[in-house]
């Protein structure tokens, strides 16, 4: 009788169990916010949320934040070891900054299995735990919109990836980042110059999705594994009040041609006039010299991969600064010391070379407006100063 009355007991507390109420999966949401005036607003954000369908809250897991009081910050920044960390945080305090700024944000409710849901947000839970936090920030491979990406994609069991690796619209990084960075002049000339050929293969939708808004349009176009849309619904949160981002376009390269030679026409023209030709080439060469002793440490001496193995560096040659005491022999009238010449004639040859081996490279590099601007005029100083060192 002591195990039947046993039995009863689990029995019944097993059928209590039964008609508890089901707890509800949170939902899981992606915010995209807009690109903002700000140079490190100009390619936008998104962060994910998971929402508690029975108490209503809902939490915004960013993973753009970071600490520039940590030690050796500004090193670390310049060197391409940049830490940057997930934070969890009451949603609407995470989009005041934005609804300040006038940066318009999207909510992308997913269709995700509860399971999926469930798994997704212990994870997002645990990973925000200050142990646990923080990674290592790379523009284009490790950013806040790659991190919204690979949380998804491991919740969907790989589903994400496979739906979006196949597939290319044509885009670069280099052409995402010129293009976004577009609104402030120094920006996208820093993105054009300083990148080298490893951002120029055409990239896939899953590696495009380094761009906020572009994971956007993938997800609204991904499926679940049986068929149905991923994106359950899509809303508004905040209204766009500033300059909208900006629109594709493509690059020609003959207004960059037409530039190249017309100074080189001049150049030519005033060979007779040195002290004139130093005056422009003094600047010429300082920036020349300065933008490929950057490039070269950039390649040399930091992790910035994208920056690695730069054609522009035959372009931008850092032996033009040693052209610089001939320029001011010039502007006193006087004549340049010995290495003058060879040196016009190296920094011009180089530049040829570099533009010749660009042809025959498995692996090229979009430099052809910066090769029609500066040749030309590489080129024309060397004929113009070579004969008169």
């Amino acid at each position: 009788m002591r195990g039947k009355a046993w039995a009863a007991l689990l029995l019944a507390g097993l059928l209590a169990l039964l008609a508890l109420p089901a707890v509800a999966a949170p939902r899981i949401g992606v915010l995209t916010m807009e690109p903002g005036e700000v140079f490190f607003e100009r390619f936008g954000h998104d962060a994910l949320v998971v929402a508690d369908p029975a108490g209503g809250e809902a939490v915004s897991y960013n993973f753009g934040y970071f600490d520039p009081t940590e030690p050796d910050f500004v090193a670390r920044f310049v060197r391409g070891e940049m830490m940057y960390m997930l934070v969890a945080l009451p949603l609407e305090t995470d989009l005041e900054q934005y609804r300040q700024a006038g940066r318009g944000v999207r909510l992308q409710w997913l269709d995700l299995e509860p399971e999926q849901a469930e798994a997704l947000a212990a994870s997002l839970a645990e990973r925000a735990r200050p142990e646990n936090a923080r990674y290592r920030y790379d523009y284009f491979t490790a950013n806040c919109a790659t991190q919204v990406r690979d949380a998804l994609d491991e919740a969907l069991g790989g589903a994400l990836r496979t739906q979006l690796s196949g597939r290319s619209r044509g885009n670069t990084y280099r052409s995402e980042a010129v293009r976004l960075a577009r609104p402030a002049a120094w920006m996208w000339l820093g993105f054009d110059l300083g990148l080298g050929p490893y951002a120029d293969r055409p990239l896939s939708r899953w590696e495009e999705a380094f761009v906020p808004m572009r994971l956007a349009d993938s997800l609204r176009e991904a499926r679940r594994a049986d068929g149905r849309p991923l994106v359950r619904s899509e809303h508004e949160i905040l209204p766009h009040l500033v300059a909208p981002e900006p629109a594709e376009r493509p690059r020609r390269v003959w207004p960059w041609l037409l530039a190249g030679v017309a100074g080189a026409v001049a150049i030519l023209a005033l060979r007779r006039r040195p002290r004139v030709l130093a005056a422009f080439a003094a600047p010429l060469w300082l920036l020349c010299g300065i933008g490929g002793a950057l490039m070269a440490f950039i390649w040399l001496g930091t992790a910035h991969e994208a920056g690695w193995a730069n054609r522009n560096l035959s372009l931008l040659d850092p032996l033009c600064l040693l052209l610089l005491p001939g320029a001011f022999a010039l502007l006193r009238s006087r004549v340049p010391g010995r290495l003058f010449r060879p040196l016009l004639w190296a920094v011009a040859a180089i530049a040829c070379v570099g533009w010749v081996l660009q042809w025959l490279s498995l692996q090229p590099q979009f430099n052809q407006p910066w090769v029609a601007l500066l040749l030309p005029l590489h080129l024309a100083l060397a004929l113009a100063l070579g004969r008169r060192a």
